[in-house]
């Protein structure tokens, strides 16, 4: 299989599970929408102060998170291989009143769709493990990255989702 295969699997994968993931109680659109925040203390105490930021928020999924930063008046763009994810982030930010850009396509090929530099560029949980090759996407990033700028990257090892926390 190719990487051009792989990619269009990982795509149908995230389209398929963008609509359960929206409906889901981890996701929580109604308290979401709410509190229009979906970010962790830790998050905003590291970036602080987004106000007027240019922000682009890698493989976003539907946007909650890109909603919140735009929430804190964060100029944002979010970017997802995920059509449908785009289609419910465009949704979202419409039924909220939260102005933000969506952007469908590979996250290898950000930059062939967005010419722009930005101020902070964010990524977190479970972003890294679904690409091939992260010298492509580090390039992606120092292309997009204005001097001076901040990349926020969380994640975590892909194994953790393999065990039952809940087993006692």
């Amino acid at each position: 299989m190719d990487l051009q295969e792989a990619f269009e699997i990982n795509k149908n994968i995230w389209n398929k599970k963008a609509a359960i993931h929206f409906e889901s109680e981890f996701y929580d659109k109604d308290a979401f929408a709410k509190a229009k925040n979906s970010l962790n203390s830790y998050e905003l105490n590291a970036l602080g102060d987004v106000k007027d930021k240019k922000l682009l928020h890698l493989q976003c999924h539907f946007g909650q998170d890109s909603l919140s930063w735009a929430h804190k008046g964060a100029v944002v763009t979010g970017v997802d291989i995920s059509d449908e994810a785009i289609k419910l982030a465009r949704k979202l930010s419409k039924e909220l009143d939260i102005p933000a850009q969506f952007v469908c396509c590979n996250v290898l090929e950000t930059s062939d769709y967005i010419k722009e530099k930005f101020d902070i560029i964010f990524t977190t949980y479970g972003t890294i493990g679904w690409l091939p090759d992260l010298k492509p996407w580090a390039r992606m990033i120092y292309d997009r990255l204005n001097n001076g700028g901040i990349f926020y990257i969380v994640d975590f090892h892909p194994i953790a989702w393999m065990y039952d926390y809940n087993v006692t």
